[in-house]
């Protein structure tokens, strides 16, 4: 499905309208936070990959997966605002308001959980810990990052900048929460066996 180029100065006419309370709210937040979430995941398996092919040290690892994440974020944000039309003057600020707090609170719980488990800084690509204990820390910062995105749009920010638009993208909502579920489950027998044995 394609959206009619949209003016810059047309967006806040072609916007949904924003919940503010109740059952419509969380599904708007949750939608967001599964959106970050995918950004994130996307940045800290790239970021992880190419610093274990090129041998960073963990500092380093760690940096490089957080500015991947934000970068996957904003652009997982931008692509479906460009392609409607929208000048990247524009959308750099929506991306920007849209996923910053999100992005950087998950980032926050997720290598934190990453520093916590034993091994799972050390563990390498082809480790089960390392898919375990990242797949288990995403879904725990996912969740972390929930109510955050949740009191943002109801206060008209976070991703209530890109609902505005009217202009919706990226992979669905069912299907990254699907992922995330698995992947938590995934990362919290790993976790738990890695503890126990």
């Amino acid at each position: 499905m394609t959206h009619a180029p949209v003016r810059d100065r047309d967006v806040h006419h072609h916007g949904h309208e924003l919940p503010a309370s109740g059952s419509a709210l969380s599904a708007v937040a949750l939608s967001a936070t599964l959106h970050c979430l995918t950004g994130c995941a996307l940045g800290e398996i790239v970021g992880m990959i190419i610093a274990t092919a090129t041998g960073m040290s963990n500092v380093a690892s760690i940096g490089l997966a957080i500015l991947l994440a934000f970068v996957f974020g904003y652009t997982l944000t931008s692509i479906p605002l460009l392609r409607a039309g929208l000048a990247f003057a524009a959308v750099a600020p929506i991306a920007l308001a849209s996923d910053t707090f999100s992005i950087g609170l998950m980032e926050i719980v997720d290598n934190a959980i990453i520093l916590f488990i034993p091994g799972a800084i050390d563990a390498g690509l082809g480790d089960i810990l390392f898919w375990g204990s990242l797949s288990f820390s995403l879904a725990i910062a996912g969740v972390a990052a929930f109510p955050l995105n949740r009191w943002l749009i109801a206060r008209g920010r976070g991703h209530a900048a890109v609902h505005r638009t009217g202009i919706h993208g990226g992979p669905s909502p069912r299907l990254v929460g699907a992922i995330a579920l698995a992947g938590g489950v995934f990362g919290a027998v790993v976790v738990i066996a890695e503890a126990v044995g």
